[in-house]
């Protein structure tokens, strides 16, 4: 069986990582886990899952993923994870992706709450 190694960074076999939140099989159990299996589902354009990990105070309609310009996403730095209290923590993290060849960088603080033992993605300060 051949390796695939997740998106994410972590030098983890996929199936290992991110991947078993990703298909819904458990929940991530920390916000940087779910922040690297978000990362992960922007990559494999799952957009039901990034939909579903999102806070719904704050999440879209829709993404439409499949529409936008094809994104080569090229890897993933998290700088720093934050536990504010037991359901709040945000992560610090770098992504770097190419859009139409031109090379890009996303730096955002992402904030995460946990609610019924679930973590979600809230929202974000882009730097």
């Amino acid at each position: 069986m051949k390796v695939v190694l997740c998106p994410c960074g972590s030098n983890k076999n996929l199936a290992d990582c991110c991947a078993r939140y990703v298909e819904g099989n458990e929940p991530a159990p920390t916000a940087e886990a779910l922040m690297r299996s978000r990362y992960t589902a922007y990559t494999l354009l799952r957009e039901d899952y990034l939909l579903a990990t999102w806070h719904a105070s704050t999440r879209p309609s829709l993404l439409a993923l499949a529409q936008d310009a094809p994104t080569k996403w090229l890897g993933l730095d998290v700088k720093r994870q934050q536990q504010l209290d037991a359901d709040h923590a945000i992560v610090e993290f770098v992504a770097r992706y190419k859009v139409h060849g031109r090379a890009q960088r996303l730096h955002e603080v992402s904030r995460f709450v946990r609610e019924d033992g679930r973590w979600f993605y809230v929202d974000g300060e882009i730097d």
